[in-house]
């Protein structure tokens, strides 16, 4: 072992300490996890579940190897060597690692994890630098060696293949986000708005007036910055107005918190302007914005639209509401086969699955059955078209179906996908009686194009709005419980969407004067129960 590397056992944990700039050598251990064995003495590779001795020797091996700069010899320890040496040798140089101290914690199996305390120099400037991560061990197929499984997570828990750590000049400035009011947003205050800000960071820093500083980045694979990691110097802020509002904001971080895997987004009806979004967990993917599931009965509100579009129904006309419901290969059914008589209001409010899939049989006979729910989506909701939202959105997909996946569509399950932010402006779109394209950024500040669609027919606007209100506040109203204390005018629609081998995803959508929103809480059962509260909380802010 050369100078620039100590190992040792401390309490009875490994601990690596690499320190200069150009990393001292380091001589790995042999024994079992390889070694110098003559080949013509060597037995036939080992087979079964690596031992915990295996484990503790190559995670230490790697980790030590890791530390002390030697790129190839800890990518040699890996299953996938042509891959870990570059990007281990990429981590010291790219994201400017001068020391490093990895301290690997006790083994859960083959689990193994640690903590990484580095320092950062770039340009005479040094900051330390701690985080964790984890390696796992697993068995080589050809050689049987025991071997650390490579993904590049092992490097950094939020590094991506491909990407890789970068330290320099900032490419975007820093930027202050504040609201549509002037009260700023800072991150640490409102933890869902993180990966956002960060996002408009790099697409508005450069039109904001800040100046950029040196920090430590994960660069895509295109050469995109997406997170800032540490902050080396900081650079000046520039100011971004954004269309948040601070109180509904706070009110949506706090109601997502209830549940552990939650989404809410909220959108003001006159105008289209986002006026929060949250996700618990609040880092990484925004589930809010970029969601892709099946949105349940939420749907119902462009299926009831699709239906007057076509004169199958109205609000006040009579519709069948069966315990079950066939078509062709498959069998629908309500929840707990409820029956109801009445008129499609009633239907709407209570939720009556089978009275919306009945309305396929007239629309066969048009031959529009399989598409003329995506059209009415795309035609009235702006659902199917582009959006420019400012940040990155995921739009919303009705596609054309065919067989039972029509009629699973018209209740919201099938290949349709939606998230919070697609069905709160499927709400705000009715109450305001047209479609405005949810944004965050205003769009005169890089002068992109709105998604646009043609207003709802007046008559199927206020048919929209009077099932809508019946499910917030009639008797039978699925919605009637969550929106109890929420003011008016009002109306909401409950949702639960199916999911393999787990609880139903629970939905809610409504409004509430001028600000509509929804919100979807995995594997939370019926829309009312879990997703209902969020939505209440949130529009009872704005």
């Amino acid at each position: 072992m050369r100078s620039g590397a100590k190992v040792g056992i401390v309490g009875g944990v490994f601990v690596v300490v690499a320190s200069g700039v150009a990393y001292g050598g380091y001589n790995l251990w042999n024994g079992v996890t390889g070694g110098s064995q003559d080949v013509g003495t060597r037995s036939a590779p080992k087979t079964g579940p690596v031992t915990a001795e295996e484990v503790a020797a190559t995670s230490r091996d790697f980790l030590a190897a890791w530390a002390a700069g030697e790129a190839e010899e800890a990518g040699r320890l890996t299953n996938d060597p042509v891959t870990a040496g570059p990007a281990i040798a990429a981590y010291r140089e790219g994201a400017g690692v001068s020391e490093a101290t990895i301290t690997a914690g006790t083994p859960t199996g083959t689990v193994v994890p640690f903590t990484v305390k580095a320092t950062v120099t770039y340009d005479g400037v040094s900051k330390p630098w701690t985080y964790a991560s984890k390696l796992s061990v697993v068995r080589g197929e050809s050689t049987g060696r025991p071997l650390v499984k490579w993904t590049p997570t092992v490097l950094h828990p939020k590094l991506t293949a491909g990407a890789t750590l970068r330290t320099g000049t900032a490419k975007a400035p820093p930027v202050k986000a504040v609201d549509h009011k002037g009260i700023a947003l800072p991150p640490e205050k409102y933890p869902s708005l993180a990966p956002v800000l960060d996002a408009l960071r790099q697409r508005y820093g450069g039109k904001a007036g800040g100046e950029a500083g040196v920090e430590t980045w994960i660069e895509s694979a295109n050469g995109t910055p997406s997170s800032t990691l540490l902050v080396l110097s900081a650079g000046k802020p520039g100011e971004l107005r954004t269309t948040i509002d601070a109180g509904v904001q706070a009110a949506a971080e706090k109601a997502v918190k209830e549940f552990p895997t939650a989404a809410v987004a909220a959108v003001e009806p006159s105008t289209g302007a986002i006026r929060a979004v949250a996700n618990n967990p609040a880092s990484g993917f925004n589930t809010a914005f970029q969601g892709k599931q099946a949105p349940g009965s939420t749907m119902k509100i462009v299926t009831a639209a699709m239906m007057m579009r076509y004169d199958v129904a109205g609000p006040d006309s009579r519709v069948e509401c069966p315990p079950t419901v066939r078509w062709e290969e498959r069998t629908f059914e309500n929840l707990d086969r409820f029956t109801t008589n009445g008129d499609l209001t009633n239907a709407f409010a209570r939720s009556c699955n089978t009275a919306f899939i009945k309305a396929i049989t007239p629309l066969k006979g048009k031959g529009v059955h399989n598409t003329a729910l995506g059209d009415t989506a795309r035609k009235w909701f702006g659902i199917g078209e582009v959006w420019s939202a400012g940040v990155s959105t995921q739009d919303g997909n009705v596609p054309e179906s065919a067989g039972s996946e029509t009629a699973a569509s018209y209740i919201g399950q099938g290949k349709i996908t939606m998230n919070a932010l697609n069905m709160a402006s499927v709400s705000a779109t009715v109450k305001n009686g047209a479609f405005r394209q949810p944004y965050l950024i205003p769009k005169d500040v890089d002068g992109r194009e709105f998604a646009e669609a043609e207003p709802l027919p007046g008559e199927v606007a206020r048919g929209l709005r009077k099932m809508m209100n019946a499910a917030a506040t009639e008797t039978h109203g699925t919605a009637l419980r969550a929106m109890s204390g929420v003011p008016s005018p009002k109306g909401a629609k409950t949702g639960s969407a199916e999911v393999a081998d787990q609880e139903a995803n629970s939905w809610f959508t409504g409004y509430s004067g001028d600000l509509a929103a929804a919100a979807v809480v995995e594997a939370g059962g019926h829309g009312g129960d879990a997703a209902g509260p969020v939505v209440a909380a949130v529009l009872k802010a704005g």
